[in-house]
């Protein structure tokens, strides 16, 4: 049966990007829609109005909610909220967006997870497919909501969707094509309440896979592997140190695809642009979808070549006497500001804090032994810093990110990086990651200026 919200009541939770993508698609497919947000302003609050939005601003009432056909939640609003389990006692679906949008979707769906690596990815995999001439368009998670895809798909698009746990917890019939699974780690520990349950969020990526859909795994993350292990969907993996039956790995000077004992070539490592193991583990998950949807190792290698990496990933700033400045805001978790120290040999200055979203600062000790001359501490976690670090390492602290670029610039000599790794989310100082990496860029560019 086609779904339908025509004539329905539909409140949909939270007022962000997704929210508002949500609600402009669910009236135009003929629901009566409430955005509920606890702000007492929106952004786009005007633009929803004259579609004939109700904005229901300020704390949730419960009695509203379960008096809905149908709750739609933005990713970025808990679903264990009181008003939202009083919707669920009472029989109302409770759905997320990336579900909502995937109901009406006419195209396939490439879906890419895991706690680091999934806007490179999702961005290189659909310049693969449009350099091949594929309809292939990429959101959910990055850029634009999956809801915004929804009236342009037809039967030949490709949509290739980045998704986190929260959006895939609100998941139910969401049904990937190519299901491709980064990597695993402790993440995102501030909302979800074990690491269990973040693990469980990440493993609905396969849920209503069949025999005939394809499980992309990295063979490299232990994480990984035994979450994939019983997936219905054919296995294809990557990886740059396991042995591939099947899959996508590096072989001397080429990254190739193995298949029956055999390797083929797809494209030169010198076509690659990237600094950094992870960002290339990324390039091969990205190589891996294309195998997958056909693409010529040409077009493969000509989008490797046009990509030069996402802005706050491992993004070059400046050099300033001698010292060089990396933004990497979106490491927001202890594993991906382990990823960005290995990109670097030693002389390190990195920026760490924010909000804590759980993990071990300990586990950096290892990597920043040798590697680590000093530590800027930031944000409501910088005591957490502190305590893991300041034995091994100085620790200074910031009380904003002028300050911590200035402290970082005086503890770094020629030859050295500074580098913005944060290993937490950034709600405590900033709007978001992306806040957070321009503070620090327009703090080094006027360090500059005065230098």
């Amino acid at each position: 049966m086609t779904f339908s919200v025509a004539g329905k009541d539909v409140i949909v939770v939270g007022g962000g990007r997704s929210g508002t993508a949500a609600a402009e698609l669910l009236r135009a497919r003929g629901a009566r829609v409430t955005l509920a947000d606890a702000a007492s302003a929106l952004e786009a609050g005007d633009r929803l109005a004259r579609l004939g939005v109700t904005l229901a601003l300020g704390p949730h009432e419960s009695n509203r909610f379960a008096s809905a056909d149908l709750l739609v939640l933005s990713p970025g609003v808990p679903a264990n909220q009181p008003a939202i389990d009083a919707a669920r006692r009472a029989g109302v679906p409770v759905m997320g967006e990336i579900e909502l949008a995937f109901r009406w979707l006419a195209g396939r769906v490439i879906a890419i997870t895991g706690t680091k690596g999934k806007s490179t990815t999702t961005t290189l995999a659909a310049r693969m497919l449009a350099e091949a001439g594929l309809d292939a368009t990429a959101g959910g998670n990055l850029g634009e909501a999956l809801s915004t895809q929804v009236a342009a798909s037809h039967p030949d698009a490709v949509h290739v969707v980045e998704v986190s746990s929260f959006q895939l917890e609100t998941s139910d019939t969401f049904h990937p094509w190519i299901a491709v699974l980064l990597n695993l780690s402790p993440d995102h520990l501030d909302r979800h309440a074990s690491f269990a349950e973040y693990r469980a969020a990440k493993g609905r990526i396969f849920a209503n896979q069949t025999p005939d859909d394809w499980a992309v795994v990295n063979a490299d993350d232990p994480g990984a592997v035994d979450l994939a292990r019983g997936v219905r969907g054919r296995r294809f993996d990557f990886g740059l140190d396991a042995s591939l039956e099947n899959g996508v790995t590096v072989e001397g000077p080429a990254i190739v695809r193995r298949q029956a004992g055999a390797a083929a070539p797809l494209l030169p490592l010198a076509a690659v642009r990237l600094p950094g193991r992870h960002l290339l583990a990324d390039v091969l998950a990205a190589a891996a979808v294309g195998c997958l949807a056909g693409v010529p190792p040409a077009a493969m290698q000509r989008a490797v070549e046009g990509f030069r990496g996402l802005e706050h990933a491992l993004e070059p700033v400046r050099e300033i006497d001698g010292v060089r400045f990396v933004n990497d805001s979106k490491a927001t978790n202890i594993a991906s500001a382990i990823r960005a120290l290995e990109s670097f040999d030693a002389g390190v200055v990195t920026i760490l804090g924010g909000r804590f979203k759980g993990g071990r600062f300990e586990d950096l000790r290892d990597l920043a032994a040798g590697r680590v001359s000093a530590v800027v501490a930031i944000g409501e976690a910088a005591p957490l810093v502190r305590a893991a670090l300041e034995d091994l390492v100085p620790v200074h602290d910031a009380g904003s990110m002028d300050a911590a670029v200035r402290i970082a610039f005086d503890a770094a000599r020629p030859g050295g990086v500074v580098l913005l790794a944060p290993g937490c989310s950034s709600f405590d100082m900033f709007r978001d990651y992306a806040e957070r990496g321009r503070a620090f860029k327009h703090a080094v560019h006027e360090l500059a200026r005065k230098s």
